[in-house]
């Protein structure tokens, strides 16, 4: 089982922050086109989405690759935590409840990934992609509101797999 820190939490919240700051369009753009500056945020949240479906107990290669990122995102958390403003190391950030994902939510996982990684490779939006896919992995565990997210993602995931292969 995966387990987030309040320094791994905090990566992802300063992840989140950061996108949001440099997306912002100032308000009266965003007033004069809501639909076009609210799409541009579209990349970001499709990634998050897949990097909390990762951190949920998928095995394998691409969930050894979500264990190790968001090991490491608690560990430089963790170090800024207790370096940055006299914190403390280690503390767990409270988890989510796993909602497995099924034989056909995994294969919809995997076929994901290769959209992902395609996408990163030849879209002008790969960095917003992988920075995306990192702050879901970040707070999929987190028992705040991204964790509750969590649930009706692998739901999601779940049914469309069902539908796609139970058609086969």
């Amino acid at each position: 089982m995966t387990i987030v820190t309040l320094g791994g939490v905090t990566v992802g919240i300063c992840l989140l922050v950061h996108y949001l700051v440099t997306w912002w369009p100032g308000s009266k753009a965003l007033r004069s086109n809501p639909a076009g500056h609210a799409g541009a945020l579209l990349p970001f949240l499709l990634a998050w989405s897949y990097g909390v479906l990762t951190i949920l107990g998928v095995g394998g290669l691409i969930g050894w690759a979500a264990g190790a990122a968001l090991w490491i995102s608690n560990w430089l958390g963790d170090v800024a935590l207790v370096w940055g403003v006299g914190g403390a190391a280690g503390q767990s950030a409270g988890g989510a409840v796993y909602l497995p994902l099924t034989q056909t939510g995994g294969a919809i996982v995997l076929i994901l990934t290769v959209g992902l990684v395609a996408a990163v490779k030849k879209s002008r939006y790969g960095s917003d992609l992988k920075r995306g896919a990192w702050c879901g992995i970040c707070l999929g565990t987190s028992a705040g509101v991204a964790g509750f997210a969590a649930a009706p993602i692998a739901v999601a995931v779940n049914w469309l797999g069902d539908t796609v292969y139970g058609a086969l």
